[in-house]
């Protein structure tokens, strides 16, 4: 069998003609410009007023807290890279053209794919690293604005430093990817791969690490401040605030970011892995008519990226305006509106209806399917924001529940997630029957148009990207001004303002991320199932096949075989494992921070009175510690489940468990999310005044609801999105070695061997000991008055 039908993507005959190359010339200077226009940006906030002495204090110990985390991440993060590189050369294949000579030696092909996974490491990682960097500061100069009463300063300095994040998001991927193609060209898919395993990886440690660390210490913050002893949310005096704000950076800020990242860069992958055997199965064979569908995603992806800088400055306070939503709204619909105009013309006026093409007008459906994306993602938002505003119908059920205790509270907040779920898979699943039909029937060609779907949700990633990083700085600069002081009147009207829109839009970016995971991963799977074709049959059936766009209907994964079932039941069981591994590293260190406030609060009586100061540091270097410590095992099981299931079972049954885990992880993302973020909002309503208040038996009942939910919607849920598209990954990076070896017995030892590192791992983790059981007595609640400063 030739080495090319064992590689993923492999060889693609094509040529790239002028319109090509120019194309690829526009899509790098759009992300050049993008990521120019990121360096202004961040000059513009950083010229900003930082606020007073007291404030800029406060705000140094959450930088310093973020810097000192991610620092010991990274460094933690390099140790398990290091060897995965090594697996990403040894899992390389030669590469042969179409008329059997080597376009890529073995040595070349893992060379180059080694190094762009170690690039998409690097550029998820300064994703994570700058929008964090830049969050910690837009935060108090945020606040400083809002200080003098002006809401439309502050919105602007907190949405532009959302905006930096994002252009460096999508700034990035796109000239990766368009760098590779230029480079490489025909074997650029290959090459593509590793470039979007590595986005993937550090999403993954980025999200898992820093939920552990956002949600321990805001769980832990919380049990005692509020519960216990009955202060404010940031009160000084409460010893985990900082680290709670702190968190909520490395967990929001450069979690999200990173995890955007790698799903725009692998849907983008995928797309042009899948666009030139799309278009050669419908006829389209001419080297410069099947490179179209390969330039065609790019094309679509600069126009968004240039439609998101123009959306970004839209937003902007008017005259009198007061919700900060409808002026970030006014951005994300002009961004999406000039998106899609520009898709039109690519679709039309680059792709058109070219002759010989066995499907009419192929331009027309190519922009159905962008459209089809965008609508997906505007209909996932807002299944998100229905099922977790306090505008609407569950959140206010909640509320109610939380008159009868904490235990209907609860109830309720599951119910509704669970609901919320469904009707999530039901959008997703519409979007890609759309797809299908917009293919005319040809299976080919209508995986590469499920691709194009989730182009559409993301070709605007930076200003998406933007919209979330607003939650965390707007959340932030009103914590800041509550320990400095200046919490009230009119500033603090304005912040509880941009705070309260913060979570609506973090909420609503976790239901467009998880959505367009899956649409990301659907595409990634189609190239899984090709490439096991490519794989087995003999060339002239595969060329046979993919004239005919019948390739991946070659491939027959029958769940009624007892080992494609077993694979199937393990993949819809990794889901619910890796949740669990999450939440229990959050409660165990959440215990452990439970037990180092209650102590200082015990051994430092002046802290209550303000006559001492708490020690935040050591909440902080507790967090750090075990998120650490708590980030390899979850890590593991996305990386080396795959490589039990493919070379302990088969390929086959590989490929129903990655089908497994798609459906049961996107149902569980949507389930842990929104029943988190509806538990949030419900104390949130009930703290606007809404069934008794503040300190009410309701309140204390929402509390503990909103503190369940707090490692459901910032950990486990959203570190999900990574999860399926990592073992999506794996599994075609290493497919090639699980064909080579299928009837060699050598497999059954490497599959032994990393299921020997998977149940070490997980006893590890599980032989820790829950923190919680440790804590100490509670402390004595007061009746002190809210903090006037630190």
């Amino acid at each position: 069998m030739s080495s090319l039908l064992a590689a993923e993507g492999g060889y693609q005959a094509f040529t790239l003609g002028s319109k090509e190359w120019a194309w690829l010339g526009f899509a790098a200077a759009v992300a050049v410009v993008a990521l120019i226009l990121g360096v202004i940006l961040m000059r513009g906030v950083l010229a900003k007023d930082p606020g007073t002495d007291e404030m800029q204090e406060i705000a140094g110990a959450i930088q310093e807290g973020a810097a000192a985390y991610l620092k010991r991440q990274f460094r933690t993060i390099a140790m398990i890279v290091v060897p995965l590189a090594i697996v990403v050369f040894l899992t390389s294949t030669k590469i042969n053209t179409d008329t059997g000579k080597v376009a890529l030696t073995y040595a070349q092909s893992g060379a180059f794919r080694t190094i762009a996974f170690v690039v998409g490491c690097i550029f998820s990682g300064s994703i994570g690293f700058f929008g964090m960097w830049l969050a910690v500061r837009g935060n108090v100069r945020t606040a400083a604005a809002a200080r003098q009463s002006n809401f439309g300063e502050a919105l602007k300095i907190a949405f532009r430093t959302g905006g930096v994040a994002g252009l460096l998001t999508a700034g990035l991927g796109l000239l990766g990817a368009t760098v590779i193609i230029m480079i490489f060209q025909n074997t650029a898919s290959a090459i593509l791969v590793g470039f979007g395993f590595g986005g993937s990886l550090l999403a993954l440690f980025l999200r898992v690490g820093g939920g552990i660390f956002t949600k321990a210490a805001d769980v832990g913050a919380d049990l005692v401040g509020k519960v216990e002893v009955g202060i404010p949310e940031d009160d000084p005096r409460n010893p985990a605030t900082i680290a709670d704000n702190v968190g909520d950076n490395v967990g929001d800020c450069a979690g999200m970011a990173s995890d955007l990242f790698e799903s725009f860069a692998v849907t983008l992958v995928a797309s042009i892995i899948l666009g030139v055997s799309a278009f050669r199965a419908i006829g389209l064979n001419s080297g410069h008519d099947a490179a179209k569908g390969l330039i065609f995603p790019i094309a679509v992806v600069s126009i968004g990226l240039l439609a998101s800088m123009v959306g970004i400055f839209v937003v902007r306070g008017r005259a009198g305006e007061t919700d900060a939503l409808k002026a970030i709204n006014r951005g994300i619909y002009t961004a999406q509106a000039i998106a899609i105009l520009g898709a039109a013309v690519v679709a039309f006026g680059y792709i058109g209806n070219p002759a010989g093409s066995r499907l009419s007008n192929p331009g027309a459906r190519l922009f159905g399917a962008i459209v089809t994306g965008v609508v997906l993602g505007f209909a996932a938002s807002r299944i998100t924001e229905y099922f977790t505003s306090t505008k609407t119908k569950p959140v206010r059920a909640i509320a109610r529940a939380a008159r009868t205790g904490p235990a209907t509270t609860v109830l309720e907040g599951i119910s509704s997630g669970l609901e919320s779920a469904v009707w999530a898979l039901v959008a997703i699943a519409v979007a890609i029957s759309v797809a299908l039909v917009l293919g005319g029937g040809n299976v080919g060609f209508s995986f590469y148009l499920v691709a194009l779907t989730g182009i559409g949700m993301l070709a605007t990633t930076g200003i998406v990207v933007a919209e979330d990083t607003f939650g965390p700085v707007a959340d932030n600069a009103a914590g800041i001004a509550e320990m400095a002081g200046e919490f009230e009147g009119e500033p603090e009207k304005i912040m509880v303002s941009l705070d309260a829109v913060g979570n609506t839009t973090k909420a609503v970016t976790k239901g467009f991320a998880i959505g367009s995971a899956v649409i990301a991963a659907v595409a990634l799977f189609a190239s899984y199932v090709e490439t096991i074709a490519k794989g087995t049959l003999n060339a002239a059936a595969v060329l046979a096949a993919e004239a005919s766009g019948t390739l991946a209907s070659l491939v027959k994964i029958n769940v009624a075989d007892p080992k494609t079932f077993v694979g199937l039941l393990i993949g819809g069981s990794v889901a619910f494992l890796f949740s669990s591994l999450a939440i229990r590293a959050v409660s165990r260190t959440a215990g452990t921070i439970v037990e180092e406030v209650r102590r200082q609060f015990r051994e430092k009586p002046g802290i209550m009175a303000r006559t001492e100061r708490p020690d935040y540091s050591a909440v902080i270097d507790i967090c750090t510690s075990a998120s650490l410590r708590e980030l390899a095992t979850p890590a593991l099981l996305a990386v080396l489940t795959p490589v039990i299931i493919g070379f302990g079972i088969g390929y086959l049954a590989l490929g129903a468990f990655l089908a497994a885990a798609i459906v049961t992880g996107q149902l569980m993302a949507n389930f842990l999310s929104n029943s988190g973020g509806a538990w949030d909002n419900a104390k949130k309503y009930i703290e606007d005044g809404h069934e008794g208040g503040k300190g009410s038996e309701p309140h204390k009942a929402a509390v503990i609801g909103d503190t369940i939910g707090d490692p459901f919607k910032d950990t486990a849920g959203p570190a999900l999105n990574p999860l399926i598209k990592v073992m999506n990954l794996v599994s075609l990076l290493v497919l090639p070695a699980i064909l080579s070896l299928r009837n060699n017995n050598v497999r059954y030892v490497i599959a032994a061997v990393a299921l020997a590192v998977v149940l070490g791992s997980i006893a590890f983790a599980k032989g820790q000991g829950p923190g919680i059981e440790a804590a100490a007595e509670p402390a004595e609640p007061t009746e002190e008055p809210a903090p006037s400063g630190v």
